[in-house]
């Protein structure tokens, strides 16, 4: 089979209207005339269709290159618009998109330069600089940047500072409620057909609060009631009996994390048990939301518990797993996010 863009722009006219002349004039089929000539059926089809459209002009040889308005863009240029994909979403640039896309890119260098480009010149602009296309990390638009580049520079430079001096374990605490109908993970599947997976039509739920330490210490505690004061309470005095150096526990400004009664617990226990409060919105700055994803995911989501006490084994185990491996604990301190806190 010929390809057509092999030849010259001379050869690929004739080639045209000899083909579109087998067709209209001489009554031939497509398939017939894209055999004689050996080139593809959708060559000579879409040919037919620019006789019809365009006339003889249509089939006429054009100058190869870049069309007018298609400029290649300089490294000043590119330079701006990887500055801008980098620092700012779509929106923030009044382009009517949500996500970096090659279709926003294309549509931003249109507004921002005057200059038009194909969607994949887009993406080849962005995998050449240092870009590839990725599931965004979410963030609250409730978040208070100024107080997390204060706790990034100043607040837990300082908690670790202390915890140094005082021979403290720093750990970092959350809560996740987990459900029997939460799926993870993808399955294969004949091409339009959807899998199925069978699992019990019952919704039950359990909890679990959560505490580790970027040196791979990892204390959990599964609970079936909703949290409460007593629940934080229960595991606050677990921490304080499971480590013997003071702890400084780091945790978000939940209501129970504010309550009156754990502030009394927390002033009863001041010697041993010192708390701070993540900046508000902050999820992405606390390790332990990696060990949630991951106990929802692996424990959770890729099971099929037929009942709460299986959901609760098959949660404390994996937890357990966890416990006994120090090094994969500290490797939730690798995420970017997170870094700061290794």
């Amino acid at each position: 089979m010929v390809d057509p863009r092999s030849l010259s722009p001379e050869a690929q006219e004739a080639l045209r209207r000899r083909g579109v002349d087998m067709v209209l004039v001489h009554g031939q089929k497509i398939g017939q005339t894209a055999r004689l000539l050996g080139v593809s059926r959708m060559s000579v089809h879409t040919w037919v269709k620019a006789a019809h459209s365009g006339g003889e002009s249509a089939l006429a040889a054009r100058k190869r290159g870049r069309r007018p308005g298609h400029t290649l863009l300089t490294a000043a240029q590119t330079k701006r618009v990887v500055g801008w994909v980098r620092d700012a979403c779509p929106d923030q640039l009044k382009l009517p998109f949500f996500l970096w896309t090659q279709e926003s890119v294309q549509a931003l260098i249109q507004r921002r330069l005057g200059i038009e480009i194909s969607r994949s010149t887009a993406g080849r602009l962005m995998r050449a600089n240092g870009f590839s296309s990725q599931k965004p990390t979410r963030r609250a638009f409730e978040q208070d940047q100024a107080a997390v580049d204060k706790w990034l520079q100043e607040e837990y430079p300082a908690i670790a500072k202390e915890a140094k001096a005082d021979n403290a374990v720093i750990l970092w605490g959350d809560e996740v409620g987990m459900r029997s109908d939460h799926q993870t993970g993808t399955s294969y599947s004949p091409v339009g057909r959807t899998p199925v997976i069978d699992g019990t039509g019952k919704r039950f739920k359990c909890n679990m609060i959560s505490a580790l330490s970027n040196r791979g210490e990892l204390q959990f505690m599964i609970f079936k009631d909703n949290f409460s004061n007593a629940v934080c309470l229960k595991f606050l005095r677990r921490l304080l009996k499971q480590n013997r150096r003071k702890v400084i526990l780091i945790w978000d400004g939940h209501p129970v994390h504010c309550s009156a009664a754990v502030a009394r617990f927390l002033a009863a226990n001041a010697a041993r048990l010192k708390v701070y409060r993540l900046p508000t919105y902050s999820p992405d700055l606390n390790p332990d939301e990696l060990v949630n994803n991951d106990v929802k995911s692996n424990a959770l989501g890729r099971k099929r518990p037929r009942t709460l006490k299986q959901m609760i084994r098959h949660v404390r185990a994996h937890m357990r797993k966890r416990q006994n491996d120090p090094a994969l604990v500290r490797r939730f301190f690798q995420e970017e996010s997170v870094r700061y806190a290794a």
